[in-house]
């Protein structure tokens, strides 16, 4: 992800404001703030206060207004906190944007509601990018994404080597019972303060991008992706179950904090920790520690590993009143060119093998792309569908209650029911 999870932002003063962009963003006509009378359309980003991400955008506007295609791209950028709440806020006015980036998980909802156009003719520019990083829904395409991230578990060789514990490989990544026995040598060894560290102390978007890898791992899921109509033994069946047991027993094993630091990576560096599970964004401050520092597959739980796929996309939105401008602009920021500079500004895995070619560390062989291997072998989307948010805080609440002891076939036996009902209520799987 980069995802809505990497990024914990703290807001400029020069930030625009939701209620700003509402109001300077509107349309000369039409009821949409689309597009004004010039030609010029209006882009949203959620990347206000993150200079890397922000600036290669703006290249990319820049670029294209400078092309002479006849069209002007106006960049407006929002606080990551407040941006999906601006988004439908602006949907219910009809005031969106001709172009908005999404969270890519929350792809098919915005599908769903209306709020996104499909992006047509475009095959042949995104014939090459990893399938995570291009937002479906019903057979359409609504999005598509410069990057991708991967999770992955971060130690040294010198710990591995000094506490006897084997190196995984992408091919031979550690077993439960490996992995297991892992924990306990680092706990043996009496040097940390927890053998591993595994973010409980983060919130949102976290917990299900993070922790549903592991209970696919174990053979369940947070819906029957077959129909999308229910949970109902793939949440709550005997591997769930199994996952959760395994999940808990980190915390009561006392392998993981019940509730972890503010900030896992320097916790780790200071070492507190001898394994953190985290993402492919902790590459650069880690290697800048330490000159063996490892990122390495997950663990395989039964059904091989398992890492979120799917984070920061580009979408048009269905009532923008210039899609011809939107479309072009669309296509013109798909170039690998623009891929790399995104990917090389934030540190993230470029999704075409030509962007990767690009951005030092991330060709073939370089230090990076063990991540890309990562996110073409292991990663598996959240669930497509515009159920998919409430599907995402019921498993959140889920999981911190299974965490905090309570009965794991009890808990997901009503998250289960809860999501029945959510889906079948609002007819998504129609």
């Amino acid at each position: 992800m980069k995802s809505s999870i990497r990024r914990r932002l703290t807001v400029s003063a020069a930030v625009v404001t939701a209620t700003t962009l509402l109001l300077t963003g509107c349309a000369k006509g039409g009821g949409s703030s689309s597009s004004g009378e010039d030609g010029t359309i209006t882009l949203w980003t959620h990347n206000a206060g993150n200079a890397g991400e922000l600036g290669a955008i703006q290249t990319i506007v820049d670029d294209f207004n400078a092309s002479g295609s006849g069209y002007t791209v106006d960049l407006q950028a929002f606080p990551q906190d407040s941006y999906n709440q601006s988004v439908t806020a602006a949907a219910a006015a009809k005031k969106l944007p001709c172009i908005m980036d999404i969270d890519g998980p929350n792809v098919p909802n915005w599908a769903w509601a209306g709020y996104l156009a499909p992006l047509e003719g475009m095959d042949e520019e995104l014939s090459d990018y990893l399938p995570t990083t291009i937002g479906k829904y019903d057979d359409k395409i609504y999005s598509y994404g410069f990057y991708d991230v991967s999770l992955v578990m971060v130690s040294r060789q010198s710990i591995l080597d000094e506490n006897g514990i084997r190196t995984p490989t992408i091919d031979q990544p550690w077993t439960k019972d490996e992995f297991s026995d892992a924990l306990a040598k680092l706990k043996a060894s009496g040097k940390y303060e927890y053998p591993a560290d595994f973010q409980t102390g983060s919130t949102g978007e976290w917990w299900p991008y993070a922790y549903s890898p592991f209970l696919q791992s174990s053979g369940g899921d947070l819906i029957d992706r077959d129909d999308y109509k229910s949970a109902d033994g793939v949440l709550n069946g005997p591997e769930a179950v199994e996952w959760a047991t395994w999940f808990r027993g980190l915390a009561a094993n006392g392998d993981i904090a019940l509730k972890s630091g503010s900030d896992p990576t320097q916790a780790f560096a200071n070492g507190k920790t001898g394994i953190l599970y985290s993402g492919s964004w902790t590459a650069v401050p880690l290697r800048k520690a330490f000159d063996d520092t490892v990122f390495l597959p997950t663990v395989d739980l039964g059904q091989g590993p398992k890492i979120g796929g799917g984070s920061w996309q580009w979408g048009m939105s269905a009532t923008c009143d210039n899609p011809e401008a939107a479309s072009a602009y669309m296509k013109f920021a798909a170039q690998d060119e623009y891929v790399a500079k995104v990917a090389t500004d934030t540190n993230n895995i470029p999704t075409t093998p030509g962007a990767a070619a690009e951005v030092p560390g991330f060709e073939d062989g370089g230090e990076n792309d063990i991540f890309r291997q990562y996110a073409q072998e292991y990663a598996v989307l959240r669930p497509v569908t515009p159920g998919y948010p409430f599907i995402a805080t019921t498993f959140t609440k889920a999981a911190q209650d299974i965490l905090n002891g309570a009965d794991p076939q009890a808990v997901l036996d009503q998250a289960t029911k809860d999501i029945d009902a959510n889906q079948q209520q609002n007819n998504y799987f129609q």
